[in-house]
């Protein structure tokens, strides 16, 4: 089925986004240029919104997200039981190890949205954010997708092509790598995505064997030797089984 794009849909998504990954309110005309927009049809979209409670105005008419964005996704979470069963697995990764240990929804093959999150309390740790998205191919999870997934190998690797690495590995030697993913039933990113950081990720897979979700575990990789990140694999493997099995499909 092709899916028809919708003009004013697509620009308040992609101005909802923008105000997402926005640290700081911005004025209508910085949202029109960064988004390449006409400024009377951003302010159109903006009124519109902030109407909508989706996204608010203060009064140097400088826009951010609202409250009514929160209440959505909140909504959304509520909807899932992958949340609030991952929490206890994250928080005992983090207590045990000295990563940041994450939940991540696989929408679709654009993008994974972290959903849980357990911060480290090693001094130096890495921040990430509840909601937050990520290339859904990219990293350790990228290669459990690519592993467990039934998304078709063609649409993968243009998936794969369009990803940004600070150490890319060759297509061929990627494909590789997603064999022994399949094999072990883990992946171990170290420094690929991310110069000096590690990442290791668990497919949670259905009763047939599918990705549904994953378990992360982010860390400085000065801190996670090769003994500790296979550890740590390890466990979080077992995890996920665990939880399949909470969530009513065991793997």
């Amino acid at each position: 089925m092709t899916v028809r794009a919708v003009p004013a849909v697509t620009r308040a998504i992609a101005i909802l986004r923008l105000l997402g990954r926005s640290k700081t309110p911005m004025g209508m005309k910085a949202i029109a240029l960064a988004l390449d927009l006409v400024p009377s049809t951003a302010l159109h979209i903006l009124r519109a919104l902030v109407a909508e409670e989706l996204v608010k105005v203060d009064a140097a008419k400088r826009y951010s997200i609202g409250m009514g964005a929160l209440a959505l996704a909140r909504t959304a979470l509520e909807g899932t039981d992958f949340p609030s069963q991952v929490q206890p697995h994250i928080d005992n990764l983090s207590r045990r190890y000295p990563v940041t240990a994450i939940g991540v929804e696989l929408p679709n093959l654009r993008h994974m949205i972290v959903v849980a999150l357990s911060q480290t309390q090693a001094p130096v740790r890495l921040h990430v954010d509840i909601g937050s998205r990520f290339p859904t191919l990219i990293s350790a999870t990228g290669r459990c997708v690519a592993a467990f997934s039934r998304y078709p190998r063609d649409e993968i690797e243009r998936g794969f092509k369009a990803l940004r690495w600070n150490n890319a590995p060759s297509y061929a030697t990627w494909r590789k790598e997603v064999e022994t993913v399949r094999l072990k039933g883990f992946s171990i990113d170290r420094g690929n995505y991310i110069a000096g950081v590690t990442i290791v990720a668990v497919p949670v897979l259905d009763a047939d064997g599918a990705i549904t979700q994953t378990i992360a575990s982010v860390g400085i990789s000065s801190q996670l030797d090769r003994t500790t990140a296979l550890a740590l694999a390890h466990e979080m493997r077992d995890a996920a089984s665990a939880l399949a099995a909470e969530l009513g499909q065991p793997s």
